[in-house]
């Protein structure tokens, strides 16, 4: 009987991908993700779909239509699915699938890692697709250090907290590129993080 996994593969190197999602992702007919996600399979053989931040509601009802075809289809996604990832627009297209969900190394938990925080003790959040939103104003003052991932520019969020009344001088650690060979690790406050340049693959820790 065919199948939609949603297969978690990490932040992005191979060594965080799980023995799990390695035999899933190889065994389908159809394997959907970014490119930066496929490359992770170089040997598959089956076929593949390109999913990108423009196409990503076509390729998941795409997935969708595959296994109703008869095809098993796995949908790759970075990080864990039910964080920030696949689950949410899945369900939220059908919720009747044989689905199984292969759960990843998010990179919260690699930046709570690199960082020695024990991760039961922090806010998470999420702003992806969101915008700068107030809600992590929220959580500014509750004692615990806040792990975010930003909406696209890490300067941004930098300078929407500054404007909305958060001390320039509040520690902020940005972790770029995870598990990457460029990986990078910043350490500044608030204001010197606002002008500074960062890809998009970032987790933000602020103290």
């Amino acid at each position: 009987m065919s199948k939609l996994h949603l297969v978690g593969i990490g932040p992005g190197s191979s060594d965080y991908l799980t023995a799990a999602a390695i035999n899933t992702a190889v065994s389908v007919d159809v394997l959907v993700g970014s490119q930066r996600a496929l490359d992770l399979f170089p040997g598959f053989e089956g076929e593949t779909l390109i999913l990108r931040a423009r196409n990503m509601d076509e390729m998941m009802k795409k997935s969708i239509n595959l296994v109703d075809e008869g095809k098993n289809v796995a949908i790759l996604s970075t990080g864990d699915p039910g964080f920030s990832g696949v689950l949410k627009p899945i369900l939220k297209l059908r919720d009747d699938l044989d689905l199984e969900v292969i759960p990843g190394i998010s990179s919260l938990q690699l930046a709570a890692a690199r960082l020695q925080i024990p991760w039961d003790q922090v806010n998470l959040l999420t702003l992806h697709g969101k915008g700068n939103s107030k809600i992590i104003l929220d959580f500014m003052d509750n004692g615990k250090p806040t792990i975010v991932l930003p909406d696209f520019k890490v300067e941004k969020l930098a300078q929407f907290l500054l404007e909305n009344g958060v001390d320039p001088d509040r520690k902020i650690v940005v972790c770029e590129r995870l598990s990457y060979p460029d990986e990078r690790i910043v350490n500044g406050t608030l204001k010197e993080i606002a002008v500074m340049d960062f890809t998009y693959l970032c987790v933000v820790i602020i103290y």
